[in-house]
């Protein structure tokens, strides 16, 4: 990972806040809407829309800095994470709250997680996700819970776990595979385990939205088999093959826990960040342009666009990971698909934006351009169905090596905004 290079955090939050009633109220007319846009458009009237950006916590990729830090020292990064967000005129942090069926406040399901204090179920001496919900909200920011349903461990090892870890009290739970350790998602008991950890934190805490990134079954390991055969010879009656089956698994998880959200409080959302290409048009002609090496139907088990066109979810926000004329999977191509996906549904639209390339000689040559993201915000608006962006991640928010984050802030965030509602 690379180090954070720190520059000074401001820490005059609450006169950008007292700034948000007037910014915000201005920024809270809606455009027009019903029609399609058009690319290469401007924000001719002012509205709601999201600007947030990721704080990762597993293997401490933004936060905290490193485990074992003293508490103090923790909360203290935290709070200049949500500085910056007002500093960037951003108006909501996607903090990583359960990175490795472990979690960041005091769970009766699951230990204390690993990033805070280098030992899984050590309690850290602090409530880090209440802290960051009202340190948040009192900056005039949402605070999204992001929860990772399956991932157990970066590693294939169960000694490793903590000997309370649900995990090793049902070992059965789980399955190795790509050199880490899994939930197995056809276990009916797994399902059920898993969102009574996530919604613990939406009874116990005033959460905005709970937040899911791309992760379901296990990304495509070459040469290896997600060993799951006997759950699916238990279970699978019915489905025409394996693959069916571990979509209706994922579905269940999904229209499970909105139901189940919504029952335990009506007002959070439920939002899904995916990888950015349901399926290639070369796959099904419903598909996006391109050709994507992953399509999430096929390879991760997850029906995005279902889920959208069946109103489970509150939010999609794609991860667009790419640059504007990349072939394989190009910004201005998938971006129109997803606008045309959500119309009509009632499912908000955010582009997760891959801010963490900007200045990574590593990238194409179009991410050394510090315009690049600016460009995607200026394509975006021409899309009516686009309500906001998200940068990954908080590290790169700070670092900004080259430049791209404030050119975004300076071009298209000069006054803050209210989020969607």
């Amino acid at each position: 990972m690379r180090q954070m290079a720190r520059r000074s955090f401001v820490a005059g939050a609450a006169g950008a806040v007292a700034s948000l009633t007037a910014a915000g109220d201005a920024a809270a007319a809606p455009r027009e809407s019903g029609r399609p846009g058009r690319a290469g458009g401007s924000r001719d009237v002012l509205r709601r829309e999201l600007r947030g950006m990721w704080v990762a916590t597993v293997a401490n990729v933004d936060w905290p800095s490193a485990p074992g830090l003293p508490a103090s020292t923790q909360r203290a990064e935290l709070i200049a994470y949500l500085d910056e967000a007002v500093e960037r005129r951003l108006n909501a942090v996607i903090l990583q709250v359960r990175p490795s069926a472990d979690a960041l406040w005091p769970s009766p399901y699951e230990p204390w997680a690993q990033c805070l204090t280098g030992v899984q179920g050590k309690d850290p001496g602090w409530d880090p996700l209440g802290t960051a919900v009202q340190e948040a909200h009192s900056r005039g920011l949402e605070l999204h819970a992001w929860f990772n349903p399956y991932r157990v461990a970066n590693h294939t090892d169960p000694s490793r776990l903590t000997a309370t870890h649900p995990a090793r009290l049902h070992p059965g739970w789980i399955l190795p595979y790509g050199g880490r350790l899994y939930y197995n998602p056809g276990l009916p008991e797994v399902r059920s385990f898993v969102q009574d950890a996530m919604l613990d934190a939406v009874r116990r805490y005033d959460i905005d939205a709970v937040h899911w990134d791309d992760y379901f079954y296990p990304y495509p390991a070459a040469g290896q088999e997600f060993a799951d055969g006997a759950t699916y010879a238990k279970y699978g009656a019915g489905f025409p093959d394996r693959a069916a089956w571990r979509r209706a698994n994922t579905d269940k998880l999904v229209h499970e826990t909105a139901e189940r959200i919504k029952a335990v409080k009506p007002g959070v959302r439920f939002g899904i960040s995916p990888f950015g290409v349901w399926r290639n048009a070369s796959t099904d002609p419903l598909g996006s342009p391109g050709d994507a090496g992953v399509q999430t139907y096929d390879d991760l088990y997850a029906d995005t666009r279902g889920w959208i066109k069946k109103g489970w979810i509150d939010y999609i926000c794609p991860q667009l990971y790419w640059n504007i004329g990349f072939a394989p999977a190009d910004y201005a191509q998938l971006l129109p698909w997803w606008d045309d996906v959500v119309r009509g549904t009632g499912v908000d639209l955010f582009i997760g934006e891959a801010l963490y390339k900007s200045g990574d000689s590593a990238q194409p040559a179009a991410w050394q351009d510090p315009a690049e993201l600016s460009r995607h915000i200026d394509f975006a608006a021409g899309y009516d169905q686009v309500r906001g962006h998200v940068f990954f991640s908080g590290k790169d928010v700070v670092a900004d090596r080259a430049g791209a984050m404030a050119q975004v802030v300076a071009d298209h965030y000069r006054t803050r905004a209210r989020p969607p509602r």
